[in-house]
C-alpha cells in the first residue's frame, strides 16, 4: 500500500474531488471539494490518498483549515472503499502518514445526522472511523450538538434583564475568566487541567479575533447596576455567521439570563441579514442545549471530534 500527498497537478485535484463517497457518512461533493481548493481551505499538500499497487485509490483523507493556516486544523473528510477488507487499519495507516507529515495531530471532526444511532449502516462506519482516529492518537472524544437557527423563527426582543456595551480587552479577559469557572463545557473543563483561568482566556480570546467575526461584535452583559453577568461574541465562520461565545457568570446563573445573551447575538446577526446562524455544544452541556431549543435553534447534526488529549 502507498500512502501519498496530493501533488498540484490537476489530474490530482480531479481525483480528490471524483473519489467515490462509498459508505452512509455523508461526503463533500466534488463541486465543494473544488470550492474548497480554491478557497486554499483544502490544499494538495493536506489531502492524502492511499494506493494499491496498480495506482487505484482506495481512501482519500481531507484535512481542512483556513487560508491563512500553516498547518490543518482538522480532518474534514475521510473515506475508504468499500471493497476493502479492514477499513479502519487502511484508514489508520493513511492518517498516520498524514499526521507524520503535518508533525501535528489535527482533530476529526465527523458530522452525523441526528439519528445516526439508530441506523446500522452509520453506527459501522463511525466505527471503523473511530477505531482508526484511536489508533493514531485521536483517543479523546466529544459529542457535540450543531444548531442552525433561520430567520423564519424570528427572535426575541430585549426585556431590559440585561444591558449590553462594548470593552476593552481587559474587561474581555475578565470576562472570560470568570464565564470558564463552573463551565460545563468539556473543552473548557480540559483546558483548565493543563493551563490558568487568565491562560485559557487569553487563547480563547485570540481564536475568536483570528475568526471571519470582528472585534466590534463583542458584548459584555450587565446587569443595569452595572454588575458583571456574562458576555456574548457573535462570531463567523468562512461559511456563515456564528454564535461564537457566550456565558453567564456563577453568581449570576441560574436565573435565565442566557436567554438573555443568547438572544442578544441572535439579535444581532438578524440585523446584519444573516440567513443562517449556527451554534454548538456538547450534549451533556444540558443547560446550554436547552437554551438553543428555547431560542427557536434547532439541531441540524450531531458533531463527533476525535483529538487527541493534548488538543482537549
Amino acid at each position: 500500500m502507498i500512502f501519498r500527498a496530493a501533488t498540484a497537478d490537476p489530474a490530482d485535484l480531479d481525483l480528490a474531488a471524483a473519489h467515490p463517497a462509498d459508505g452512509p457518512v455523508p461526503a463533500l461533493p466534488p463541486e465543494k471539494v473544488r470550492e474548497e481548493f480554491a478557497a486554499l481551505r483544502f490544499r494538495p499538500e493536506w489531502t492524502w490518498f492511499a494506493e494499491d499497487a496498480d495506482g487505484e485509490v482506495l481512501a482519500r483523507a481531507l484535512w481542512w483549515g483556513r487560508a491563512d493556516s500553516d498547518r490543518p486544523i482538522a480532518l474534514d473528510c475521510l473515506q475508504v472503499r468499500s471493497s476493502v477488507a479492514d477499513p479502519a487499519a487502511l484508514a489508520a495507516g493513511l492518517l498516520a502518514a498524514g499526521h507524520a507529515s503535518f508533525d501535528a495531530l489535527p482533530l476529526y471532526n465527523l458530522s452525523l445526522p441526528a439519528d445516526w444511532r439508530t441506523r446500522p449502516d452509520l453506527v459501522e462506519a463511525v466505527a471503523w472511523r473511530r477505531e482508526a482516529a484511536q489508533r493514531t492518537g485521536l483517543t479523546r472524544e466529544i459529542e457535540r450538538l450543531r444548531y442552525e437557527w433561520t430567520p423564519s423563527v424570528g427572535t426575541a426582543g430585549p426585556t431590559g434583564r440585561l444591558v449590553f456595551r462594548e470593552g476593552t480587552d481587559e474587561e474581555f479577559l475578565h470576562a472570560f475568566v470568570r464565564v470558564s469557572e463552573g463551565s460545563l463545557d468539556l473543552a473548557t473543563q480540559s483546558e483548565l487541567r493543563v493551563r490558568t483561568p487568565e491562560q485559557l482566556a487569553r487563547e480563547d480570546m485570540a481564536f475568536y479575533l483570528d475568526c471571519p467575526g470582528e472585534r466590534s461584535w463583542w458584548r459584555l452583559a450587565e446587569l443595569p447596576d452595572g454588575t458583571l453577568a456574562g458576555l456574548a461574541v457573535p462570531s463567523a465562520t468562512p461559511y456563515h455567521r456564528n454564535v461564537g461565545y457566550l456565558g453567564v457568570v456563577p453568581e449570576q446563573r441560574g436565573r435565565g439570563l442566557i436567554d438573555e445573551v443568547l438572544a442578544e447575538i441572535t439579535r444581532f446577526h438578524a440585523a446584519a441579514g444573516a440567513d443562517r446562524v449556527t451554534a454548538t455544544t456538547d450534549t451533556v452541556n444540558a443547560p446550554m442545549a436547552a437554551a438553543f431549543a428555547r431560542a427557536g435553534y434547532q439541531v441540524s447534526e450531531i458533531r463527533l471530534v476525535l483529538e487527541a488529549p493534548e488538543h482537549a
